[in-house]
């Protein structure tokens, strides 16, 4: 069962090879090239899972809850350590416990932070920090789905009807959710961008809303939104983001759902 463990944490840390490799591009880009080695690194490690792609191995049809639970759990320790590393690696030496508690901070979208002024940080580790309040939440969501065996059926019906639990209906689903919960972040930082916010804080905030973290891309709030009407549509696009991810995916696929009835 050793093999549902790398296969499941493999998609995450895809994921984060990608977000990876989307920070190198960005400081390329904007010549920010002060920590762009440690993302170097961060991709490369994040890349290894992916390496069970390449060896054959019997298809796993089903897998009992507990070691779900222990998967996923286990993913809430190991996932951090990977986001952990451009933290560490970085020029502003930050210590590993230090980087380690961020990483967690993001992940689990708690907001605390160990940095005390986020104005002397690169913008590519400003973005690092916002891209990984998005994977945990994803992360929250799809853990979700694994592990709606333990619930009772009444709750399994307020989530949504359309869940099996075989191992591709399983990704199925879960791909619907990651749909889902990727076209709110572009609605969001649609959103916030025709207010007027700055392109660059419209997106980590975006990345923020939708996982309803803590982690801001400036110190203050108050930096970022100007006038009532940014405000107004940050309170709205608060709201999109608290509304259950389970009920857009009913409200979705439930006509799909009905056809095929």
């Amino acid at each position: 069962m050793y093999q549902f463990n790398i296969y499941y944490l493999r998609f995450f840390t895809t994921v984060l090879a990608i977000l990876s490799f989307f920070n190198i591009i960005y400081s390329y880009y904007f010549n920010l090239y002060l920590n762009v080695d440690s993302y170097f690194y961060t991709l490369l490690i994040a890349l290894l899972p992916a390496l069970s792609f390449f060896f054959k191995s019997n298809e796993i049809t089903k897998v009992s809850i507990y070691y779900k639970i222990q998967t996923v759990i286990l993913g809430y320790f190991i996932l951090p350590l990977v986001i952990s590393l451009p933290y560490y690696l970085s020029i502003y030496n930050i210590s590993f416990i230090d980087a380690y508690f961020e990483a967690i901070s993001g992940f689990t979208s708690t907001g605390f932070t160990v940095f005390e002024n986020l104005k002397h940080l690169n913008q590519s580790l400003i973005l690092w920090r916002s891209s990984t309040q998005w994977i945990g939440g994803l992360y929250f969501l799809i853990s979700l789905i694994l592990l709606i065996d333990i619930f009772d059926t009444n709750l399994k019906k307020t989530l949504t009807n359309f869940i099996s639990f075989s191992s591709s209906e399983t990704l199925k689903q879960s791909f619907k959710i990651s749909f889902i919960y990727l076209i709110l972040t572009i609605i969001i930082f649609f959103f916030l961008s025709l207010t007027g916010i700055r392109i660059f804080d419209s997106f980590n905030l975006s990345l923020t809303l939708i996982s309803s973290g803590g982690f801001l891309p400036d110190n203050n709030l108050n930096l970022i939104i100007e006038d009532k009407f940014q405000q107004l549509v940050l309170s709205i696009s608060m709201l999109l983001s608290f509304f259950s991810l389970f009920l857009l995916y009913n409200l979705v696929f439930f006509k799909v759902f009905m056809n095929r009835l």
